[in-house]
């Protein structure tokens, strides 16, 4: 009897667990070249549960791998937005756009 309780309630508690522990999203951004690139990377990667990052520098791009219970796809937006780039529907924080290098810039040499 005991052990048919202790097999159910292990059954439920199985049950209950969340099966998304990861999760991996594409991100727009206004990224222009390779020290974009770089620069993004960085960020994301001090991001507690970024698991791992993926940028195309031409079709401006970011793949991020993120554990679920550590952060969330805005926290990730914000980051990119924080290094002077578009992410979505964040606009660039716009201190550090203007410190970006003019190559980094949407209108900079592009």
């Amino acid at each position: 009897m005991l052990s048919a309780i202790i097999i159910c309630f292990t059954q439920v508690m199985y049950s209950q667990q969340p099966t998304a522990k990861f999760n991996t999203v594409e991100i727009h951004t206004s990224m222009q070249c390779d020290m974009c690139k770089e620069r993004v990377e960085k960020k994301l990667y001090k991001v507690k549960g970024v698991v791992s990052v993926n940028v195309n520098i031409p079709t401006k791009i970011v793949q991020i791998t993120f554990k679920t219970k550590q952060t969330n796809i805005e926290n990730i937006r914000e980051a990119i937005s924080s290094q002077g780039y578009d992410a979505d529907h964040i606009p660039a924080n716009k201190q550090a756009y203007d410190g970006l290098p003019d190559c980094c810039k949407k209108d900079g040499g592009h």
